[in-house]
């Protein structure tokens, strides 16, 4: 048996970067959040699901860390030797598993919202890779933290084999429906989806060999290693992917503008270069029968009460009694 990474003790300077990088993906994950909440509006209704996704992984990661830094102030006792781990200090990485098993699948989710597959090959792959992600997560989460409390090195690796045999079929998923994707594409747009492609899943891979690390060593040195490179990958993969993701959606919802397949409110710029103008449909059909609505025109308000605007006009003000 070896002990798991947060039953080591922490120096005090150990226990500061931990704490600096709680704190730091704490508020770049919440400043994403809040701008994703003040972009929402620049994509079309086709990727609105991209939003909806990245609005969920940005906002659940930032409450996470929340709770990630209330678990490490609680989970370590001030001593004069350092900083002495207590019963609450597995909660500053059982936490983390909790937040992947909602995020990583929510991942996968925007990445697939931006592809051109529709229909049931959408639904299918959907459904497929957000199985898969959650496998690969809570697999991940029974090898580390569950089965003997994460140190039997012998059942943790065996879980973590099982985790990425999850993991590589989730890969095969998103690559395949990207590469599906990319001859109906702008050549900008599927390098962009490529770029994201290439970041989320090269980020995933940082995290079982940091996970792994548990099986080998033991150390505070460690756990601080662990926890920075964490919340780093964590940053990194959410941050900057669901930016780029922002902006293929951006790019598709100014093609689809520009081809008169749809309509956006706003003109389209992403990095001070215009995609497409603004643009309103001058009047309103119904798909299937294709009947043409007229515009109406608004009655006064005055009319509301059964009266022209003339007519209003001649009621007594009952303040001149």
């Amino acid at each position: 048996m070896l002990p798991a990474p947060w039953e080591a003790p922490l120096t005090e300077s150990g226990h500061q970067l931990i704490l600096y990088f709680l704190g730091l993906a704490f508020l770049v994950l919440g400043a994403g959040f809040v701008r994703a909440i003040a972009t929402r509006g620049e994509v079309g209704a086709r990727y609105r699901s991209a939003t909806v996704a990245r609005l969920a992984v940005l906002g659940t990661a930032s409450l996470s860390y929340l709770f990630l830094l209330i678990a490490f102030v609680v989970g370590y006792d001030s001593t004069s030797a350092g900083w002495s781990p207590n019963e609450f200090a597995v909660n500053t990485f059982s936490l983390r598993y909790v937040d992947w098993s909602l995020t990583v699948p929510l991942l996968c989710a925007e990445l697939l919202a931006v592809t051109t597959l529709i229909g049931v090959a959408s639904k299918r792959a959907l459904f497929t890779a957000i199985g898969l992600a959650f496998g690969m997560i809570f697999t991940g989460f029974l090898g580390g933290i569950v089965v003997d409390g994460g140190t039997n090195p012998g059942a943790t690796l065996a879980w973590f084999g099982v985790s990425i045999v999850f993991w590589a079929l989730t890969n095969v998923v998103l690559i395949r429906a990207v590469r599906a994707s990319i001859p109906g594409l702008t050549p900008e747009a599927g390098r962009l989806i490529t770029n994201a492609t290439i970041l989320l899943l090269s980020g995933w891979v940082v995290y079982p060999v940091i996970a792994i690390i548990q099986v080998f060593t033991f150390g505070g040195e460690w756990t601080t290693t662990i926890q920075v490179v964490l919340c780093i990958a964590d940053i990194v993969v959410k941050v900057g992917f669901s930016t780029i993701i922002l902006d293929v959606a951006k790019l598709r919802t100014a093609e689809d503008v520009r081809s008169g397949e749809d309509l956006h409110p706003e003109a389209i710029w992403i990095s001070s270069i215009k995609q497409s103008d603004a643009g309103l449909p001058p009047q309103v059909f119904l798909e299937q029968s294709r009947v043409v609505h007229a515009p109406r025109s608004r009655p006064p308000a005055s009319s509301a009460l059964g009266m022209s605007a003339e007519e209003a006009l001649d009621i007594p003000d009952p303040s001149d009694d």
